[in-house]
């Protein structure tokens, strides 16, 4: 009688059917080494902008839809292939509803919660849990505050793409909530450029323009130039900004199959008497409060300074046996400067009185490096033809930060409802803190999609990660080390041409920099996350479906406790026995002619070890949906509309009612070039907190902006 094997578990198989994922992928890339030297390339003359080596772009197809993503597995898979939820907002839809940042964007992305705490902190939630994996053109950025500070212009993006659920394939963790893809616009074979002015509420104005096209006769060297200027002053009582961004890229074919690209993107974030912290949600006596939504509790000397140095450069290669590699290298530096004004304490409900001052001022400088290299393509086995993907990355980053604490803390303040803000300016000498540390990420990663049947696709893979984190932060030793083999299983059957049936699998593995009240770093979340569900397309492959349920199990996840004594700073501590379950409903692109839609429908329930929902400060149910209509009868006119509909939400302090916020939009095409957009902002003026993400540690939120509209104009030469 042969006992079983009780190191024989589930996670075991999963991690034996990766490593025979990661084996087949080297023996084919090695079968394919050797075929390339043992037969003689003859190359066909190619057109280099007509091959895989252009990749698909949404601008200029009026599309709120794409085919094929890279984003899940770095195989490029049809949309209906990917077992996952994958949602986009393309060039098309950010233009039509004047996307201009990328808050603007994930606020129109289905299933995507964005935490906006503060003026120029925001925080994004999905699933129930922090958004933390972001990508630029599939290149995993690293994250390492948990949140955005200032705000990222979108000019210089093609599309935004969101993929909800794990992706430690690709990111080098597995968060389960979502990983954002950032794709940039890439140079054009034939002239282009336009000019787009926009005025607005509030003294808003913004500037931008796109040049594109051939530099040499030959096209064989082409360049873009973007670039945008934006200026506002605000609804919040002393708030100001302006941000700058430029961004430019050259392709250089340096042969048939071969591309070289260059680009940087350069982008200057300024914000005047910013909100550091926010507004108290409550009085004394646990009633709320009731400020105006101008009420602010920031100075007016107060400001916070955000840069940022994004360069890259990429070699592709396409050969005429299908497989392609792509190898890039990219340096990110961001600078943050700020002299800040934060409010603590709670109010007398009857004076106001109760608030006092922390002045401070903060310096930080990150840096990272990321190599990445792969290659793809077809191979054979028993009879059919699968693909195949193999690569390694490495990154590197380097985190200083300094904070002043200013003179004056603990100076009691008036009530906020009669604060204009004069508060003395003081010197920011009282104490200083710092910390600087580095991390390293290196991995190596497979995955191949294996034609079982010609309904039946499997997706096996793996990546491996070695984690090494060391430095100082605030007196804190923050060394840690770790490796972890992350596998992922993914099952496609289609039921009809247009309808697929799928599941997936993948476990979780998510270096934290949350700190414990000693300052310490958390351990990382480990887990594990599950997904099935349906997709389809209809009106002719114009428009896309989809439903999908899924379970998420993690331990040691980081969940806010406090502020650590004599600081503003939050402390966490791991929590273990997490679980998130829930169902997704998304639809995107031309449903009817001329009707596009993008939105969708998410339900998530997440319970503690003791069977009790938390994070409550993210709604359990959301919806949402936009719709552009061009007018039949009259196609120079195009008219839309949004919502956004968060459930009921709320904290130790504080809760907030289901609620929708509305947008419109039209636009009339004046001339070929020409055309003029009227978008307005919360239609129907509700008042809401922007987020309750704080809502329990600091009770504090802000209120969401009042109604406001915009007119664009834009001209295409």
């Amino acid at each position: 009688m042969i006992e079983p094997n009780p190191q024989f578990t589930p996670r075991r198989l999963t991690r034996l059917i990766a490593l025979a994922s990661i084996t087949t992928g080297l023996m084919s890339t090695m079968a394919f080494a050797e075929e390339m030297n043992s037969v003689e390339m003859i190359l066909p003359e190619i057109n280099v902008s007509d091959t895989q080596l252009e990749q698909q772009a949404s601008e200029n197809s009026g599309e709120y839809k794409i085919n094929n993503s890279r984003s899940a597995t770095r195989l490029n898979l049809s949309w209906k292939d990917i077992p996952q939820a994958l949602s986009v907002i393309t060039r098309q839809q950010m233009d039509d509803f004047s996307l201009n940042t990328v808050n603007d964007v994930l606020e129109m992305t289905p299933g995507i919660n964005v935490e906006k705490v503060e003026t120029d902190r925001t925080y994004y939630t999905a699933r129930g849990f922090d958004v933390t994996n972001f990508q630029l053109d599939g290149i995993g950025v690293p994250m390492h505050y948990g949140n955005i500070a200032g705000e990222i212009d979108t000019v210089a993006y093609d599309r935004v793409e969101v993929l909800r659920g794990a992706t430690g394939l690709m990111t080098g963790t597995g968060n389960p909530s979502a990983t954002v893809n950032f794709v940039r616009k890439r140079p054009t074979t034939d002239f282009q450029a336009s000019l787009k002015g926009l005025a607005g509420s509030w003294d808003r104005y913004r500037a931008e323009t796109d040049v594109s096209g051939s530099l040499n006769e030959a096209n064989t060297v082409r360049g873009r130039l973007v670039a945008a200027y934006d200026d506002k002053n605000s609804y919040l009582d002393r708030y100001e900004k302006n941000r700058q961004s430029v961004y430019g890229v050259v392709d250089v074919e340096l042969s048939e199959i071969s591309v070289l690209t260059l680009g940087h993107t350069y982008q200057q974030d300024r914000a005047n008497s910013p909100l550091w912290g926010a507004l108290p949600v409550a009085f004394s006596d646990g009633s709320p409060t009731r400020y105006d939504r101008s009420d602010s509790s920031a100075s007016d000397w107060s400001f916070w300074d955000n840069e940022s140095h994004n360069s890259f450069v990429e070699l592709k290669s396409h050969f005429d046996n299908g497989w392609q590699t792509t190898a890039q290298l990219s340096r990110i530096a961001t600078d943050a400067e700020s002299e800040l004004f934060y409010v603590y304490g709670t109010p007398d409900a009857a004076t106001g009185l109760g608030l006092f001052a922390y002045p401070s001022a903060y310096v930080s400088d990150t840096e990272h490096y990321i190599a990445d290299a792969y290659a793809s393509g077809p191979f054979e086995f028993a009879g059919r033809e699968h693909e195949l993907v193999v690569g390694a990355q490495w990154a590197r980053s380097d985190i200083w930060q300094q904070s002043n604490y200013g003179q004056g803390i603990g100076t009691p303040l008036p009530d906020l409802n009669d604060w204009n803000g004069d508060y003395p300016k003081p010197s920011f000498d009282a104490s200083v803190a710092s910390g600087e540390w580095r991390d390293y990420q290196r991995s190596v990663y497979a995955a191949s999609k294996l034609n079982v049947t010609d309904s039946l696709n499997l997706i096996v893979g793996s990546r491996f990660i070695d984690y090494q984190l060391d430095g100082v932060s605030y007196g804190v030793v923050q060394d840690r080390e770790a490796q972890e083999s992350i596998p992922y299983l993914g099952a496609v059957y289609s039921l009809t041409d247009n309808l697929n049936v799928y599941a997936s699998y993948t476990e979780i593995f998510q270096p934290q920099q949350e700190v414990d009240i000693n300052y310490k770093t958390l351990d990382p979340i480990e887990g594990e996350t599950y997904e099935i569900g349906l997709k389809m397309d209809f009106n002719d492959g114009k428009a896309f479906a989809s439903i999908g349920v899924f379970r998420t199990e993690q331990d040691n996840l980081a969940v806010a406790a406090g502020v650590i004594p004599s600081t503003t700073d939050t402390y966490y501590v791991g929590e273990e026995g997490v679980t998130s379950e829930g169902i997704e409903i998304d639809i995107q692109g031309e449903v009817l002619p001329g009707l596009n839609l993008s939105g969708g429908y998410t339900y998530v329930d997440i319970r503690d070890a003791d069977d009790k929902r938390t994070n409550t400060y993210t709604p359990r149910e959301l919806f949402k949906l936009a719709s552009v209509y061009q007018l039949q009868s009259a196609p120079k006119w195009k008219v839309g509309a949004s919502v956004n509909w968060k459930d009921h939400t709320y904290g130790d302090l504080v809760e907030q009612g289901s609620y929708a916020v509305w947008d419109a939009m039209v636009s009339y095409q004046v001339s070929p070039q020409l055309k003029a957009s009227l978008n307005v902002h919360n239609l129907f003026d509700k008042e809401y907190y922007t987020s309750l993400y704080w809502a329990g540690v600091f009770g504090q939120a802000f209120y969401g902006a009042p109604r406001n509209a915009s007119l664009t104009l834009n001209y295409d030469f």
